[in-house]
């Protein structure tokens, strides 16, 4: 059995910017990659201001998006990948793959397709619940891809290692 595949981004956003800054995501086995995403120069504001977003850690530390592409289109070809649902993560997949005139190899849906037995509100509940008694930091997108495979696990989603 494979396991579903997740994924979560961390991005920018400020009144003239939305752009993806990070992104992890799950493998068949259950395994994560998370990157850092250098970001495309018509993606950042004219006045400079990304808020609290450093563009030299993320020009000097990310990958070149050209590069997370092949990665994606590796690891999630025709894939469905479930997002928790809260954040803008199918524009900013959009904004990554328009950047390159390609289009998607994977479809996102929220993570209530996949775990129907509750309704999106109690299903955020046990998610942030998940976060708070593993210690995990909500702003990394690492610790949101493995909220939800742990979530998936309690749901006998996974199977048992």
């Amino acid at each position: 059995m494979q396991a579903p595949r997740f994924l979560d981004i961390e991005y920018c956003h400020t009144d003239d910017a939305l752009f993806p800054v990070a992104m992890a995501w799950s493998l068949a086995d259950g395994r994560m990659k998370a990157v850092v995403i250098a970001p495309e120069d018509d993606w950042l504001p004219d006045d400079g201001d990304l808020g609290d977003v450093d563009l030299r850690y993320l020009e000097e530390q990310g990958v070149p998006i050209l590069e997370l592409a092949r990665e994606l289109h590796e690891d999630l070809p025709d894939q469905t990948v479930y997002v928790d649902g809260l954040d803008p993560d199918e524009i900013l997949i959009d904004k990554i793959f328009t950047a390159l005139g390609q289009e998607a190899p994977f479809e996102i849906a929220p993570i209530t397709d996949l775990i129907t037995g509750l309704d999106s509100n109690d299903l955020e509940d046990r998610r942030r619940q998940v976060m708070i008694d593993e210690g995990l930091e909500p702003q990394l997108p690492e610790n949101g891809v493995y909220a939800l495979l742990l979530l998936a696990k309690e749901e006998g989603l996974l199977e048992e290692n």
